[in-house]
């Protein structure tokens, strides 16, 4: 695809300010695709979680009567087009957004094994309300300003170092192991197919991005993938297998192969009656109820806060001051994701870190999220099509991009220990505990204990405090639950 013209869409390029950039209308609709790409697994794999598990009732989410996977990739897929197109008219920046992983895990196992589906989705519609609320009054923005610049640097590293784990963890090239936490492929080998693909489609990618082809991370997972269709074709690998039967060296998520059909629907507006704001207060004791939402409101909040540092910091949208053009649109979207995802039933929806692969590959306006949204809308037409990438042929975009965010460690002064140990803790901790937010957390706690403990309080920024003070709550609820007995 060549770079259009942006006279020839003045109009758009106006809007979207997309020469004024640096960019072009081609490279958006490259980084739109090349995001989509790297997390269209979501369609497939929230309706895993969410679809498949009964609540406190013992009923499946919509009162279906065996798992709705079907009906929740589809709403899945709706939502997360119809926000991604929202971020990018209302953003103006390339930040899509789908169904939060994890958080979805935890509306799933710690929320829903309590009290009904309508009951959980409606305190993850609450805590989209209050987030919203949030923004409107200027909280977040403000926080997001108050963080210090180089601290802001350390969230985008790490944040690097996390999608390069998730991308060799998605992969199966890093996995768990019996003796240690962490091991290489299977048994300390790289002995199957599926890992064999991923490392070919690791070193295409990184001969592309060293050669600066254009559409090179896109490129990539589109080859990745045929390479998968063929070795499953020839080699007849399989999936990963169950709990009672793995299959260790078996394709991780979904296996590559022709979908036997294109179209399919499902009609994702059923869901949206599925929500009870105020259900939980009957299920369960007030305290539990709100250190529920607590738990979903200050892991969204940072997660969200760390991910547009990260994406908006690779694209050179983060000014010098460490400010970020229109950050009251992007968060107010942002908190309608969370309030929409769960009045329709499909979770809290979150800024995607995976945006990185867009920016990647040269976005830097809203319309790259348009693209990505219309293409999670067709999804919901088109779903066999989406099942087709697996992890292994979209995890080497993961990596480079990780490489790629990372490059920016050279802007923290690691001379200077009172902002070097709060930057490293937040660095290491991200992919160290699997948690974006944990290692805002880390790193805000000790900036504000290093400057306490050097006299020099008059350097903390007031909502620094009140965060630290927030994180440290945060940190502490599991002691304070079993204080309150609550479980």
């Amino acid at each position: 695809m060549t770079d259009s013209k942006p006279t020839q869409l003045s109009g758009l390029d106006r809007f979207f300010s997309i020469s004024e950039r640096g960019s072009s209308v081609g490279r958006e609709v490259r980084g739109g695709l090349a995001t989509f790409f790297t997390m269209a697994y979501i369609v497939v794999l929230n309706p895993l979680i969410i679809a498949t598990a009964k609540d406190a009732d013992g009923q499946f989410i919509a009162d279906a009567t065996s798992a709705p996977t079907g009906l929740v990739a589809a709403g899945t897929a709706f939502v997360a087009g119809v926000l991604c197109i929202l971020m990018g008219v209302v953003g103006k920046v390339p930040f899509a957004m789908a169904a939060g992983l994890g958080l979805n895990a935890f509306v799933t196992y710690g929320i829903a094994s309590q009290m009904s589906w309508e009951a959980a989705m409606g305190l993850v519609f609450l805590e989209g309300v209050i987030i919203a609320l949030l923004v409107l009054t200027g909280f977040r923005t403000a926080v997001f300003n108050a963080i210090p610049p180089q601290l802001k640097t350390a969230i985008s590293v790490g944040i690097g170092l996390f999608i390069a784990l998730i991308g060799f963890v998605d992969a199966g090239f890093v996995r768990k192991a019996p003796a240690v936490p962490l091991e290489l492929g299977i048994g300390g080998n790289l002995t199957s197919w599926p890992i064999f693909v991923f490392v070919a489609g690791l070193l295409l990618l990184v001969m592309l991005v060293a050669r600066k082809v254009k559409g090179a991370i896109l490129l990539g997972i589109v080859a990745t993938t045929v390479l998968a269709i063929v070795v499953e074709a020839v080699a007849k690998v399989g999936g990963s297998g169950t709990a009672d039967q793995p299959n260790p060296g078996g394709w991780r998520l979904v296996v590559p192969a022709m979908p036997e059909k294109i179209f399919g629907f499902e009609n994702p507006l059923v869901l949206f009656k599925e929500f009870d704001p105020f259900g939980a207060f009957g299920s369960v004791s007030v305290i539990v109820a709100l250190l529920l939402v607590f738990t979903l409101l200050i892991t969204d909040f940072f997660d969200t806060m760390g991910t547009i540092v990260g994406v908006g910091g690779q694209a050179g949208l983060i000014a010098e001051d460490g400010t970020l053009p229109r950050t009251r649109e992007i968060l107010l979207v942002d908190s309608i994701g969370a309030a929409v995802g769960g009045a329709a039933s499909v979770s809290s929806n979150t800024t995607y870190v995976e945006s990185a692969a867009g920016v990647g590959e040269g976005a830097r306006t809203g319309l790259a999220s348009v693209v990505t949204g219309v293409l999670f809308l067709l999804a919901i037409f088109v779903s066999p099509l989406v099942a087709v990438v697996p992890h292994e042929a979209a995890a080497p975009a993961l990596v480079v991009v990780g490489f790629l965010m990372m490059t920016a460690i050279r802007e923290i002064d690691f001379t200077d220990y009172e902002i070097a140990i709060p930057a490293f803790l937040t660095i290491v901790l991200m992919p160290f505990s699997y948690s974006i937010a944990n290692g805002i957390g880390a790193g805000f706690v000790s900036f504000v204990l290093i400057k306490l403990a050097k006299g020099k309080v008059r350097e903390i920024h007031t909502l620094m405090w009140v965060v630290a003070a927030l994180f440290v709550l945060y940190f502490a609820l599991g002691p304070i639950k079993t204080l309150l007995g609550v479980g």
